[in-house]
């Protein structure tokens, strides 16, 4: 099985992972890998949604698994096969902010609990480190700024690799305000 990240949004995949789609006969996604994926897709390739994440473990071996982003950034990198990387919105957060992220810690809040993750990247900021964050819809911003010293600076970066791509910048004393769905935030860079 291959595991391919398809980049954060479209133009956002490798070479690799072009190449990999296109000699693919059995492909499986989430509906926006597989959009992102799909003008790659062969004639003859069948492509399904994944419906069931505990399943994919059980796949063939010719399977070419679509993750979004990079699959070793919270995506599917867990599962057994070769990786094959993508262009992750973290990548793509630092290029459009001119921030380098060499001293950066990853918070993945995705599904998980938002004041740990908060907390933690409170930590990491009084630590010296920029703080990449991957967010869901139901993360608050604002209150992940009430965690953290006002001169800090924090980006939403939300739909990049789109079309409606934006990116508000702010401090703790004054967010930036979430526009869309499918955001991350970088703090302290």
């Amino acid at each position: 099985m291959k595991i391919v990240g398809v980049g954060c949004g479209r133009n956002m995949l490798t070479r690799e992972a072009v190449e990999t789609i296109r000699s693919a006969k059995l492909l499986y996604g989430s509906d926006r890998a597989l959009e992102i994926a799909k003008e790659y897709f062969a004639s003859d390739a069948k492509a399904y949604e994944i419906t069931d994440y505990k399943a994919l473990r059980s796949l063939p071996a010719d399977a070419v698994v679509l993750s979004t982003g990079d699959p070793m950034m919270a995506g599917l990198g867990y599962l057994d096969g070769d990786i094959v990387s993508g262009i992750s919105s973290m990548q793509c957060a630092f290029a459009r902010l001119h921030a380098m992220w060499t001293n950066v810690a990853v918070v993945n809040a995705h599904g998980k609990n938002h004041r740990d993750a908060m907390e933690l990247a409170a930590r990491d900021i009084a630590a010296g480190h920029s703080v990449f964050i991957i967010a869901d819809p139901e993360f608050s911003v604002e209150e992940l700024a009430s965690h953290l010293p006002k001169d800090t600076r924090i980006a939403v970066c939300s739909n990049l690799g789109y079309e409606d791509e934006e990116i508000a910048q702010g401090t703790a004393e004054h967010p930036p305000k979430v526009g869309h769905r499918l955001f991350s935030v970088v703090c302290g860079y």
